[in-house]
C-alpha cells in the first residue's frame, strides 16, 4: 500500500472542496478566536435557502454575499475553552440545535480543531 505525502493530501482536500455542497436549512457559522480569554467563538446566524441553493437573508430574501454584505445579527453566540467543548455545546445541548445536516457539522468539527491549534499556537486563523 502507497501512503500520501501531505501535498498529496492537501491537493486532494483542495479537490473535495470544490464538490457541491448544500446548505444547511439550520444556519452557518463565522468562528473567531478571542485569544485574551482564551476561547473559541462561534456567531450562528440564520438564512434562507432560494431555488438556486443559495443562502438568502431571512429578512429581505437578499442572496448574502460571501464578501460581506453588510453587518447581521447573529442568533447566538458560543463561546467555549475547547474545540470539543464548543463541539458539544453545538450537537448536544438542549432544545433546537443550531446544526441539522451531518455534512456542515464534520466541516465545523474541522475547523473548531483548526481554529483550536490557532489559538494554541499563535498563528492566524481563517475560516474555509
Amino acid at each position: 500500500m502507497t501512503s500520501f505525502s501531505a501535498d498529496q493530501r492537501r491537493a486532494l482536500d483542495e479537490r473535495l472542496s470544490q464538490r457541491f455542497i448544500a446548505l444547511d436549512p439550520a444556519g452557518y457559522f463565522l468562528i473567531k478566536l478571542d485569544r485574551d480569554a482564551g476561547e473559541l467563538i462561534a456567531e450562528h446566524y440564520g438564512n434562507g435557502i432560494d431555488e438556486r441553493g443559495l443562502a438568502t437573508d431571512p429578512n429581505t430574501g437578499e442572496v448574502i454575499s460571501c464578501k460581506g454584505s453588510g453587518p447581521r445579527e447573529p442568533l447566538m453566540i458560543y463561546r467555549a475553552r475547547s474545540a470539543k467543548e464548543l463541539g458539544m455545546a453545538l450537537t448536544e445541548a438542549e432544545g433546537p440545535l443550531p446544526i441539522s445536516c451531518l455534512d456542515h457539522a464534520l466541516y465545523l468539527g474541522r475547523e473548531l480543531q483548526k481554529a483550536e491549534h490557532c489559538l494554541e499556537s499563535g498563528s492566524p486563523y481563517i475560516q474555509d
